[in-house]
Order: structure tokens, then sequence, then C-alpha cells
């Protein structure tokens, strides 16, 4: 096939070319400001159009990647070119202007979202950078709610990694517009040493990759924990499908021909998108634009004698051909690279004016650098993509309202009409981003962020609170504007998530009225001054620290719904107790961690039952950044940090046959007495399916608003707003669904084992167990369920306590008549029965106690069932039965009851071979193939679990998935990297909680176990025990340990025996 020179490109598209690169005069901040947030005053008819134009030329975005992919480097570029001089060009991918804080300048990683303002020829473009890191997590949830775009990045060598997935499914449950930009092309070429063709190859795989997880999204087929997220199943199967091209595919996300994918390298600022040498190419090739564009990606290829572009089936000599993007798009580029005489001719070619003293630069990459990046401009094609491609405030909140704020049904009953009509008002307000002045004003606060009181512009004076005086630290909200016009001095009312306008106590408990000092312009570590801003437009409100923990909605009329809750990807796991070193300064560590606690949005701080001070993080990283800060910003003062606390859980083994003999009556029941007589419970205990146990544990929200008595439209609007349900669906109707789903799952993996009349006998049994629910545990939301007495149950001369299947009424899986009629039908004494029915509550305390603080070591119990029976006797007649008010010689009869439930569901747990649970991280290493034994002695010290190892395509690097106890986690990437000479990496996302197989109380009984053990004083401690001891020590419970080990074998250092 023919050629096309570099001289004859630039010949055709010089003009096109200084029209793509020719850069608007650039506006410093101020005058920025000025046009974008200060509004003039106008007639009002001119007024709504000046303003309806104003948002049209506004874009929100946010960049979100992997860590090390390129988001800061990338911003770099952008605030270079249009931050209005705040940086130089020069310095752009070497300072990290977003990342100001020292610990991210010493670590090179981001831990903070922070916005900047830039000005791209008639746009004004609100840009949030976002870490990439797991452990600040929930910093891109607080980038995505503001953002109505997201700039996706993916390394073109490493791929898609597991923080890909996660920042993709933020954007896809936030409704965010995304586009991709595929980073580091340069190290293709220079690095990997590609031909042209792999390079297209490899593109073109991850753009069909991450096609393949956002298609998944949309058809509610993704599951959200991470092994389904990477493993070979099903899912992965038909991401497999994904891999082929279909030419014109209108179902995928990103694709090239559309102009939402660039190709670029951050690093030496050049990028570009098929539109830009779709231009160069029209005139030449006889071709309009729009078509070459739609022509310049995929397998189509071009027929230089005929001038026909062509499929795959239209050419002779299929295998040696190359598509038109290799042909017309990447030759030149490594040509260009690889051939210092071909940087002249693009010179020349595009009338680039570089000066001198950089193209006499020696280093040839520098001079490389500053031809790509003069020809193929970065920040003008990402910003360009982003103006084209994302859409404006306006119209994004009208497809971004059902999750902001999800529809409510009207009721129309008098009193709350008028509050109905005006909580609608405002939400068309949000949905059309309405930025009138006479429109209710509605506000977004995603997170509070401390800075420096130094940092404050010249002329501010803090309003000095105690806190904020004594530290130094200022409060600002991170926020963005939905409706109206925000000005500085307004009073507002301040929304918590749980605030209900229809609820006249909602206002006295969940809203706050506050006055807002002062409105900033984020301009990176910069503040600038604004009087007003208007709806659409991103903002730091000072004012607010006494009024907001974390998230809050602001809004000029207490009758509004607040904004859903953003969705997290992790929960904090990493728990440590921390105490200062003089116990003098305690006062000062709680009012650090107060202010941690509100300038974090991740951070949990508790106090324990032993009254510790106990700090949650998501991961290492994370807690060290929250203790420097503490030591050095909020409480400065010495600290003491414990080991980090590790949750566990505690069940028992079971299995299906083991829960039919369970179903059946034959199972064994714990028996225990109250003090006084009067009181037997007898409990029994069942192990729950694994899939219904997981789906406990996830929708204990959904289950806690059911339990508590919301309206089925506030939940399917909060459940909605989670993603978790589709919007046309009932989330009890989902959920009763899912619990069903649940157990047959657990029936379809046994059923080979089960003759068919057994299987169908086990279905029937679980929608009887469904329908006499009485209580969740713990906290009346957790994976545990306390199941009402089967009917029948009698014991001569006593009452049973029968309950009544509350949680199955509130579900809808009991009819609530049944629980009336039993009761009416029961003959027993008045007296005795009523005192029966008011000690179901301690039969429900009992029970929670019990789930809360297991048998093993005091943690929680995981995925159980407990029958509890109780019967009631009455008083035994005596001597004394006559004296007024008689003392219960042992304690309060209720008290008694709740313990004799709590001693009995433990030491039925006890009976059942209790075992214990832990949280599994799910771990992704890369690692050259010299340091591959290395880093597995490393995975094998710490329990890891390995699932598949794989070499990555094109490069020599190896991927490795392992499963790593979240006890053994503690240390583990930098036990790696000293272990490997820093060349492996490793990430760590919490997975799952897994139940360890081995018998905390296990003595040698079978001969075969004799034979290897012996009589057990020789069998080491097996690895739940040390687990189970270790965290009884923790707690100050017994531990069971010799403190002598040879007691008869004492002898001195010096004796050599």
């Amino acid at each position: 096939m023919t050629e096309i020179s570099i001289e004859k490109i630039g010949k055709v598209s010089s003009e096109e070319e200084q029209g793509v690169t020719s850069r608007s005069p650039t506006i410093d901040a101020t005058e920025m400001q000025n046009k974008q947030f200060l509004p003039e005053k106008k007639d009002d008819s001119s007024n709504s159009e000046e303003t309806s134009s104003e948002q049209k030329l506004v874009r929100n975005i946010c960049i979100l990647a992997h860590v090390d992919h390129g988001k800061t480097t990338l911003a770099d570029h952008l605030i270079a070119s249009y931050g209005g001089g705040v940086l130089h060009p020069k310095q752009a991918g070497k300072l990290r202007f977003m990342d100001y804080l020292d610990e991210e300048q010493r670590r090179a990683i981001t831990m903070k979202s922070s916005s900047i303002a830039l000005q791209f020829k008639k746009y004004s473009v609100n840009l949030i950078d976002s870490p990439g890191h797991m452990d600040f997590c929930s910093e891109v949830s607080t980038a995505a709610r503001l953002s109505d775009g997201a700039l996706v990045l993916v390394d073109a060598v490493e791929g898609v990694h597991i923080q890909t997935h996660a920042v993709l499914r933020q954007a896809w449950i936030e409704k965010l517009t995304p586009c991709l930009v595929l980073n580091k092309v340069d190290r293709l070429i220079c690095e990997l040493k590609l031909s042209p063709m792999e390079a297209y190859n490899r593109l073109l795989r991850i753009i069909h990759e991450v096609n393949g997880i956002v298609s998944a999204y949309k058809s509610e087929k993704y599951l959200s924990d991470v092994d389904s997220l990477l493993s070979v199943a099903p899912s992965g199967d038909a991401g497999d499908d994904n891999y082929e091209f279909v030419e014109d595919d209108e179902e995928d996300t990103f694709q090239p021909q559309k102009g939402n994918v660039v190709f670029a390298s951050a690093l030496d600022g050049w990028g570009f998108r098929i539109c830009d040498f779709a231009e160069i190419y029209a005139s030449k090739l006889g071709a309009s634009a729009a078509t070459l564009q739609r022509a310049l990606w995929g397998p189509r290829y071009f027929i230089p004698k005929t001038k026909m572009i062509v499929g795959k089936k239209g050419i002779n000599n299929a295998a040696n051909a190359k598509p038109m993007f290799v042909q017309f798009i990447l030759d030149y580029l490594w040509k260009v690279f690889e051939d210092r005489g071909n940087i002249e001719k693009v010179i020349k070619s595009f009338n680039l004016s570089i000066p001198s003293r950089e193209l006499q630069n020696k280093d040839s990459k520098a001079v490389l650098q500053a031809v790509m990046s003069r020809w193929l401009p970065l920040s003008d094609t990402i910003l360009s993509m982003v103006v084209e491609c994302m859409p404006d405030p306006v119209t994004a909140q009208t497809f971004r309202i059902s999750r902001l704020l999800p529809k409510r049904d009207s009721f129309d009953d008098g009193d709350s009409s008028d509050v109905l009509s005006e909580a609608e008002l405002v939400r068309e307000s949000v949905e059309t981003c309405n930025s009138s002045p006479d429109a209710p004003c509605v506000v977004f606060v995603s997170k509070m962020f401390a800075v420096p009181m130094k940092m404050l512009p010249r002329g501010e004076i803090p309003n000095n609170s105690t806190d904020e005086g004594e530290t130094g630290e200022c409060f600002l909200a991170f926020a963005r504007i939905f409706s109206g016009v925000l000005f500085a001095g307004q009073r507002v009312f301040v929304l918590s998530a749980l605030h209900d306008p229809l609820i006249m106590e909602s206002r006295q408990k969940h809203v706050q009225e506050a006055e807002l000092q002062s409105l900033y312009l984020m301009m990176g570590q910069g503040l600038t001054p604004v009087t007003s801003v208007k709806a659409g437009n991103i903002v730091a409100i000072r004012g607010l620290s006494q009024h907001i923990l974390k998230t809050a909605t602001l809004s000029s009329t207490v009758n509004c719904w607040p904004f859903s809750s953003m969705v997290f990807q992790v929960a904090p796991m990493l728990k440590v107790a921390i105490e200062p070193s003089d116990p003098a300064d305690i006062g000062a560590l709680m009012k650090g961690l107060r202010l941690l606690n509100r300038a974090d949005p991740f951070v949990e701080v508790t106090v324990s039952a032993r009254g510790e001070h106990v700090l949650a993080a998501a991961g290492e990283v994370h807690l060290e950044r929250c203790v420097k800060d503490l030591k050095e910003r909020f409480a400065k003062v010495n600290l003491e940090v414990s080991p980090p606390l590790v949750s566990f859980k505690e069940t028992i083994e079971g299995n299906i046959l083991e829960n039919l003999k369970w179903f059946s009556g034959s199972s064994d029941y714990v028996e225990k007495t109250t003090a006084n007589g009067r009181c037997v419970v007898r409990v029994q205990v069942m192990k729950l399916p694994a899939p219904l146990t997981k789906l406990l544990d996830e929708s204990s929200e959904l289950l806690g608003d059911i339990i508590g008595g919301k309206s089925k439209q506030a939940l399917k609007s909060l459940e909605t707003s989670r993603g978790i349900i589709a919007e046309d669906e009932n989330p009890i109707e989902a959920l009763k669904k899912r619990m069903m789903d649940a157990v047959e799952s657990d029936l379809s993996s046994e059923t080979a084992e089960m003759e068919r009349d057994r299987v169908e006998k086990y279905r029937t049994m679980w929608k009887d167990v469904f329908e006499r629910i009485w209580a969740l545990g713990p906290r009346q939301v957790g994976p545990n369920i306390l199941l009402t007495p089967a009917r029948g149950k009698k014991m001569e001369g006593s009452v049973l306590i029968k309950g009544s299947p509350y949680v199955s009424q509130k579900l809808g899986l009991a009819d609530k008549s049944d629980a009336s009629t039993e009761s009416s039908s029961s003959i027993a004494d008045e007296t005795l029965l009523k005192e029966a029915e008011s000690l179901e509550s301690s039969v429900l305390s009992g029970f929670q106690i019990a789930t809360s603080a297991g048998p093993l070591c005091d943690e929680p119990v995981w995925g159980l069932a407990f029958i509890v029976e109780a019967f009631i006797s009455p008083v035994e007649d005596n001597d004394n039965s006559n004296t007024p008010h008689q003392v219960e010689p042992y304690g309060v009869f209720t008290g008694q009851v709740m313990t004799a439930v709590k001693e009995a569901c433990r030491a039925a747990v006890l009976q059942r071979k209790p075992r214990l649970v832990e949280a599994l991280y799910f771990c992704e290493l890369n690692t050259p193939t010299e340091h591959l034994g290395s880093m597995y002695a490393v995975l094998s010290r710490r329990r890891a679990r390995v699932l598949k190892e794989e070499m990555q395509e094109g490069s020599p690097l190896f991927s490795v998935h392992a499963y790593v106890p979240v006890s053994e986690s503690f240390g583990f990437a930098d036990e790696l990297r000293r272990w490997t000479s820093g060349a492996a990496s490793a990430l760590l996302v919490l997975s799952h909680w897994e139940t360890l197989g081995e018998d905390p109380f296990f003595v040698p009984k079978t001969e075969e176990e004799l034979e290897e053990y012996g009589d057990g004083s020789s069998v080491v401690q097996n690895t739940a025990r040390k687990l189970v001891d270790g965290v009884r020590r923790r707690k100050g419970l017994a531990v069971e340990e010799k403190v002598v080990q040879h007691a008869t074998k004492q002898r001195t250092l010096a004796r050599k025996v």
C-alpha cells in the first residue's frame, strides 16, 4: 500500500491545525470569577436568557482512575494551559499542583479531592482531581456527586485494574457522563517496543474491556463483590464476547469515532482524538471529515488505487492489511518517535513555533516532548472533548435528578398539600437548574475540609470558634449549587439526610439554621472570595463548621427533601485504639478527634465498651495520614497507637442435611432456667445458607428502613438512589424475591445429593421459616434471625412466650391476622398470659445481646437462626406471698429472663461446633518474573490463597490475584516491597467474610489423630485458637494458656546440657 508523507499531511492541514492548536487568550482567576459568578443586574426579560446561556458554558468534571495512572499529571497540563497563569507550562507534570499537602508530595499520591476553575475559550470548566488509592475511595464519591462528567484514565501499559472497575461503578451510580483517556501511549513505543499493529490491538482490547464493564452495569448483571468482578465466571464469558468488534455498535459507551476517547501521554503533554486526524486527512483523501472519523477506528481499510474505504471482506490480503487507524495515525507517530529527522518535517509541515533553545537540547526526549506538545496539545484535546461530549449543568441535572432527589409520592391530606407542592417546586427547580434569584436555593455539601487559617485570602477575618481558634484550622464546605443563587451572608436551612418535611418533629431534630460567612472560588490550594454563586457551579463555603459533620443539604426553604446519601465503595475496616502519651492531654485528643471526624469524610471515631477512643480507617495509608493529622494539625499532642483491632465474627458448622434434621425437630436443644426457677428457656440454633446471610448483611440499611416503618415510596426512593433496585421496582417485593432466590441458589448447589421429595420438603420448610421471623440481630438489622416458637409447643403448668412474626409481617411474608387468632384461641390464666406478653421484650433483648457478643471471643454472631422457647410458670404459693411489695431475691424477673436467653443462645452455639469467621481482602499484585519466588514467600507467610496468575500480554509483569486475611494484612505492602526490592506492587480491597475451617477446641480423639498427635499435649495451637486467644487477651477475657512450659526443666543459662 502507498503511504502519505508527513510533509503532505502538513500542507493539507496547516490552516486547520492552526485552528485546532490556537488558544484563546488566558483570563486570570479574578476576571473569570467576575464573569461567571457575579451576575449583573439586568431586565427580567433578558435576565433568564443570559442566565441560561451562561449555564450552558459551564462544565463540572472529575478525573477518575486507578492509582498512578496519571490523573494529577493530566490536571497539571490543563491548569498550565487554562488555569489563569497559576502554573507555568514547564512545571506541568512535575509540580503536581493539586497535591499541595506535604504528605501527598512525599508519597507521590493524591489523598483528597480538590477543585480548580479553568477558562477554556468561552467555557468555564470546574475540574475536580480525585485520589486513585483504594484507601481514599470516599473522596471519589464526594468528587463524583458534585460533577456531571468524568474523565476515566486507563494506563495503556497496565490496562484495567481493580480501582478502574470501582470508579466506573461510581460514575454509573451517580449518573455521570464518562469519557475515556488512554494514557501513557508513549510507553508502548519507548519501553515495550511494540509495533503499531500490536499497539492498536492492545488499545482495542482495553477499550472493549472498559465497555464490557459499563455494559455489565447497564444490564444490571454486575455483582458488587470483587470476586465476580474479576473471576472467569459466566459474567467473564459475557465480557469476552465484547472483544469481538461489532461495527457501529451503539451500545458501547466509549467509541473513538464518537470523539469520547483520547489517546494521550500526560507526562509529555500530548494527546489526540480520531477527529483531529480526520480533519487533517479530509481534503487529501477527498472525503468528508465526518466520514473519515467513522472510518479511522475499527476494521476499516483504505485502498489507494480506488481511494475507497472498505471493510474486512473488501480486501484481498486481510492478514497483512493495516486498519486505517494504524496506517494513517500510529505509523506516523512511530516514525516521529523513532527518527529525529521526522521531527523537523513535522515542525515545517504544521508551522510549529518552537524556540530554538528547545530544539537544540541535547536530550532527544526533551526535543520530542517540545514538538509533540505543540503539534497535538493535550489540554486542547481534552477540554475540546469535555465541551463536546459532556453535558452542561442544565442538561445533566435533568437526567441526574432521579439519583439526586428521587421522586416521592404525594398524599393529598389538607395539612401537607402546601408542603408537598413547595417540595415539588424545589425538585423541579433542581431538575431544570434554575439559576434565577427568585428560585429556591438548593446546595449539596459533599464533605467538610480543613485549611490552615493562613491560607484564607487577606482581609478575611475568621469568626474564631473554640476549636478552630486553638488549632489554627478553618473548616470549609465543599459544595455545589443545584438551584438558585447563593450569596455570602445568606441565611439557609441545613438539612440532614433524615429530614422529612412532612413530619413536624423532623424540623426540630434534623434542621438547623445557619448564616454563610464567605464564599470562595477554589483554585487548587488557593481561595478567591466571591459574593455570589449561580446554580451549576462548585464553591467552598465558610461558616458551617458548627452545623455540618460530614455531608448535608442546604436550602432556602425548610420544605425540601434532602439529597440522597452518597455510596462508598468500602467500609472502614482498620481500627486502632488511640490515647495520649500524657494522660493530661486527653482533652486535646478528644477535641482533635472531633475535628478529624469532621475533616475526613470516611473516618469513624467511636468509644469502645472499655472506654478506648477507637479510630476506624479504610487502610494503612489512610490510617497513617489520620494519625499524622491528629499529631500535627488537630490535637497537637504525642499519641500512643495500639496494634490494629481486627474484627471477627462467630458462627457454627452446618449444611443442608443438618438443617433438615433441625427442621424435623430432631435437633438437640439447650435448656437454661432462671435463678428463681419460674422460666425455662430452650434454644435451638441452625446455620443460615451463605447467600441468605450475605443478603441480610448487605441489605441492613433497607431492612432498618422497613422495620422502622418507612413508607413504600420513601423506601423505593432510598433504594433507587443507592443503586440497589430498578426505578420501577417495589423494594419490599424485591427483597422478598432475593431472599427466596438466596435459598434456591444454596439448594441448587446441593441438589445432586438430595432426592426430589426432600428438596421440596426443604423448600416448604424455608417458606415456613420466613413466615416466623420475630427479629433480626444484632442491632435489629444483622444477619441473624430469631424465629417464633412452633405452634403446639407446651409444657405442663406453664405458658409459652409466643412472640409475634413482626419482621415477617413488615416484609409481607406473614399475614397480620394469623398472630391475633392464635393468641385469642389460647386458654390460660389471664395474669400469666399478660406476664408472658410483657416478657417478650426480655427475650428479644437477650437475643440481641447474644448475637452481638458470641461465646468464643465476644465478637458478633454471623448467619445463625435461633428458636427460643421460654415457658413461664406461675408464682408458687407460700407463707410470705401475702406480703405487699415482695422483693425478688434474684433481681428483677425481666433481667433474669434476658440473662437466661443470652446464656442459652451462647451455649447452643458452643454445642454446635463453633467456628471463627474472618474478613478477607482481595489482593491484586503485579511483579516481574524474577521476583515471583519472593512474592509467593510473602503470600505464604500471610496465609494468602492464590486465585490465579497470568502473564500480562506485551509486558514482563505477572498479574496475581489472591485472598489475604485482614488480620495478616498489616505491613503486607512494606514487606512485599522489601522482599522484592520495590519491584512488586499490591492493592488490597475488602472482598468477603469466610469461615475458618479449623476447630478452635480441637483435641485428638480418633485413632488416626491420636497416632499423629499423641495425647494432645504436643498439638500445635491451630490458627483459629491463636486468633480467638488474641482477641480474648485484648478484651481482657480469660485465656487458657500455660505460663510455664517445662517447670521441671528450669536451669541456668550457663549450664551446657
